[in-house]
């Protein structure tokens, strides 16, 4: 087994190894993952966070040793805890890097980072607050930066960076946590899922007080949310038809 981690701000992780195939989400900088089949150009990779596999660019990945992978396993997270901060590689040269990203290899990569960052404390009440420092950021399938993001990848980040692991995909997040027989149960930081027309789950946000939801729809926005699902004001209708609200933590 081959070990490797993402020495880059930002890369695509496709579902198949090209790149014109579909980008279903990104690896931020100084995530870590098991290196699973290896090609000419491409390597299928597992990432350790969430277990999700995909296609990674040989070109945008550096390998590592096998204690180096256990050890960070082994840490605490170190996360960035701004929207976005610049580290210095080994050149001496500056490259962004956005929240979420992991400084726990950061020395061993000889970058340098000066700016703000925290160890995530298990706490419900800052989720909201984190994902709020999204609002506005545009959609982007697959995407986890404030560049351009998913719901799903919202969702995630906002409880990783509180201290809590969550699935990358709405389906598989919705299989975690208790359900709630009822918004009124509800508190904020728990999760609502929305289905399609062959109830296949393809939609989360994040629930706030008051019957309000952060989710991304278009852009990072808040909606109205009722026993229906969501209700956007500005079209008033319904946008999102309601499934299951479940309580992750």
């Amino acid at each position: 087994m081959q070990y490797g981690i993402c020495h880059l701000s930002i890369v695509p992780l496709r579902t198949e190894p090209s790149h014109h195939s579909e980008m279903q989400s990104q690896v931020l900088y100084g995530e870590h993952f098991k290196i699973l089949e290896e090609r000419a150009h491409w390597c299928r990779i597992r990432l350790s966070f969430d277990d999700l596999e995909g296609w990674m660019s040989k070109k945008q990945l550096l390998k590592i040793e096998e204690e180096d992978y256990f050890s960070l396993d082994g840490k605490n997270d170190l996360l960035v805890s701004d929207l976005i901060e610049h580290i210095s590689d080994s050149n001496k040269l500056l490259m962004a890097i956005p929240m979420g990203s992991s400084l726990n290899y950061c020395d061993l990569l000889n970058h340098e980072f000066e700016g703000d960052w925290f160890r995530p404390k298990q706490s419900k009440q800052t989720i909201v607050d984190t994902a709020l420092m999204y609002l506005n950021v545009p959609h982007l399938w697959g995407g986890r930066s404030p560049f351009g993001i998913d719901c799903s990848a919202l969702t995630q980040l906002a409880y990783r960076l509180s201290g809590f692991k969550l699935k990358r995909f709405a389906a598989d997040q919705a299989k975690q946590g208790e359900p709630l027989s009822f918004i009124e149960e509800s508190e904020a930081g728990d999760l609502a899922f929305f289905d399609d027309h062959e109830g296949i789950i393809n939609h989360v946000g994040i629930i706030m007080k008051d019957n309000y939801i952060l989710h991304v729809d278009e852009k990072v926005r808040i909606d109205r949310i009722d026993h229906s699902g969501i209700f956007n004001t500005e079209l008033k209708r319904h946008t999102h038809k309601l499934r299951v609200i479940k309580k992750i933590i």
